[in-house]
């Protein structure tokens, strides 16, 4: 399987948690009654099995991966992730017909009664995949097998943070957006991330004391943590479960500030600078090389 990265916004982890968080009270412990699949051309096809894995069986757990949403099955997981563009709403009551790019319905019936979870993907670079078996199956899947630490995990620190930059060449900001060492650090939350922590974006990794990447774990914590509280960002698709724009990008301290002063010195102006083909903002005064 191979895999194809975006120069877009996406959904990252914040907006990826904040939809499983809200799919959760529906989802967890509910059964699966139907699947309507309209699209199977997804960024890889949705597996012509899928419903015969799914209907009749009671949805364990739901999980996050970095980017990737786990719904658990005894016996095996879906795994689903929104590409660029995509989103699930949870319907009730009289369902509206389905537009052009609602792809998917997965019904699942619950104590208080049915819920139609809705998959919208305008661009169709998400992914409904199925694993069958457990934990050790699910690791070794191509999608998850490389994925870093999670920045919510208790190992993620300063100590850790130093100890898997060491000899790595590239711009801190890169590492940060690869997912092999943290996942869920995406392009608005890196440069969100760098600033707080006062970090130039195209230092090399390596350079990194161990105090500076310290306080950079700490910050990736903290956005990462206001960005699920917010909501997500919503730059261009994403929305929520219920229809709600994310709000983080509103007191954004540099991301897309490019020309304005910035709000923390009050006398350098944010500046834009393309890495990798990813835009990324910084202010030459707040942030060190």
């Amino acid at each position: 399987m191979s895999l194809i990265l975006s120069r877009r916004p996406m959904p990252e982890l914040p907006e990826v948690e904040v939809t499983r968080r809200a799919l959760a009270g529906d989802v967890e412990g509910a059964v699966v009654r139907a699947l309507v699949v309209r699209q199977r051309r997804l960024r890889w096809p949705v597996p012509a099995t899928l419903a015969r894995h799914l209907i009749g069986r009671r949805i364990l757990r739901l999980e996050r991966r970095g980017k990737y949403l786990l719904w658990r099955f005894e016996g095996g997981t879906m795994i689903s992730h929104l590409g660029m563009s995509g989103s699930w709403r949870a319907l009730r009551g009289a369902m509206p017909p389905p537009g052009p790019h609602d792809h998917v319905d997965l019904e699942v019936e619950h104590g208080r009664g049915t819920t139609v979870l809705r998959l919208t993907d305008p661009r169709r670079f998400g992914a409904l995949l199925w694993q069958r078996g457990g934990e050790r199956e699910l690791g070794r899947h191509p999608l998850l097998a490389r994925l870093g630490i999670e920045p919510f995990d208790p190992r993620f620190d300063g100590m850790f943070l130093h100890s898997r930059t060491r000899g790595r060449r590239s711009a801190i900001k890169q590492v940060l957006l690869a997912g092999d060492v943290v996942v869920g650090v995406g392009n608005i939350y890196a440069s969100e991330s760098l600033f707080r922590a006062g970090i130039d974006p195209r230092l090399p990794a390596a350079r990194l004391s161990r105090a500076r990447c310290g306080h950079l774990a700490q910050a990736i914590v903290e956005v990462l943590g206001a960005a699920i509280d917010a909501g997500g960002s919503s730059l261009r698709d994403f929305v929520g479960v219920g229809g709600e724009i994310g709000r983080f990008t509103r007191d954004a301290r540099v991301y897309e500030r490019n020309g304005l002063v910035c709000r923390q010195c009050g006398v350098a102006t944010v500046r834009r600078i393309v890495q990798s083909g990813r835009a990324t903002y910084f202010c030459p005064r707040c942030q060190r090389r």
